[in-house]
């Protein structure tokens, strides 16, 4: 059975809505619009995104710009060494008066989290975010309470070089479907933020543009676009090879695979395209990729990161010759 692929009016509605929320989180984090885009498809690919880079770059201002462009329920998490499992997923407080337990939810049942930080905490603590990423629930004291739908996780972090930072073990930041790095702005992007913030706050001037269930409706859009079999063929080589490497002593998951599929429809999707393209893969390999692997010894002595590693193996893997469109599938079907 041939899966159904958005019509126009879906696809229109997808880079309408994705158009003016890129708008809402520009005039806000000026001369970043590729960083933009990637974060508008992890949303849309219903990942996780993990913002990386050293303090003061603007992870957490583009966290709460994202977040302020949809009209949801937001959670906020400021992570630090103290900070217990029971703190993120809730806890349950005993009445006196009904002699009976009331359920008082945590900061992880909202639409959007916000981690910020999130390798100040233990990992016992970064750890109960596990099933709440991959499951979209979370168990307190044998009772599972499903989350809401979308649920998004932003989380920040420090470099591990950082004073006070652990490093995220490998299975949580498998669950990310994609790391970013900030960086520092061009000279012409920071003389526009020192304009744009002189006098006040432009998150406090940010309107949302869109709701949740607008977002869960442009999620089952992207889902539906088609893929030929060369892309998702493309995807299991670039995966493949990042087990097969010599550079590497942990390759990617096949989570990771289905997930750079997922994002590479959401990319197309914020495009206008009814299919995807190689191009939209190549794009994204590295965000979905580099912060799932670990390097090897000989790798790391010589100063090869993943990243340099995952942007090889992209120039190795051939491009598929033909990966055909919906509307051809649609003619031949």
């Amino acid at each position: 059975m041939l899966q159904a692929v958005p019509s126009s009016s879906e696809l229109d509605d997808v880079v309408d809505i994705t158009t003016q929320m890129r708008a809402g989180i520009e005039s806000v984090m000026t001369g970043r619009p590729e960083l933009i885009r990637v974060t508008l498809a992890v949303l849309l690919a219903e990942g996780h995104l993990l913002l990386e880079d050293v303090p003061g770059v603007g992870k957490t201002t583009l966290a709460k710009a994202l977040a302020r462009t949809i009209d949801c329920t937001v959670g906020r998490i400021q992570f630090t060494p103290d900070l217990l499992p029971s703190d993120l997923t809730g806890v349950n407080i005993f009445r006196s008066q009904t002699h009976e337990f009331e359920f008082r939810p945590g900061p992880v049942f909202a639409h959007v989290v916000i981690g910020d930080e999130i390798n100040r905490a233990s990992p016992k603590t970064q750890s109960a975010l596990l099933e709440c990423m991959q499951e979209a629930q979370a168990t307190v004291d044998g009772q599972t309470y499903p989350l809401p739908r979308p649920f998004l996780v932003v989380a920040t972090q420090n470099p591990v070089e950082m004073e006070g930072t652990y490093p995220l073990p490998e299975a949580q930041r498998d669950r990310f479907m994609a790391r970013l790095t900030v960086g520092y702005p061009s000279i012409d992007a920071e003389l526009d933020m020192l304009d744009l913030q002189e006098t006040s706050d432009p998150l406090d001037q940010l309107r949302p543009v869109t709701d949740a269930a607008t977002i869960g409706t442009l999620v089952d859009t992207a889902r539906r676009l088609y893929a030929a079999p060369a892309v998702k063929r493309y995807v299991v080589d670039l995966v493949t090879a990042t087990r097969e490497d010599h550079g590497l002593r942990l390759g990617a998951s096949p989570r990771a695979a289905i997930q750079l599929l997922r994002a590479a429809k959401a990319l197309a999707a914020t495009g206008g395209r009814d299919h995807v393209l190689p191009d939209d893969v190549q794009q994204l390999a590295e965000p979905v990729l580099a912060h799932r692997l670990l390097p090897s010894t000989e790798s790391r002595l010589s100063g090869r990161s993943t990243s340099d590693i995952v942007a090889e193996i992209v120039e190795r893997i051939p491009l598929p010759v033909s990966v055909g469109t919906a509307r051809a599938r649609r003619a031949i079907g």
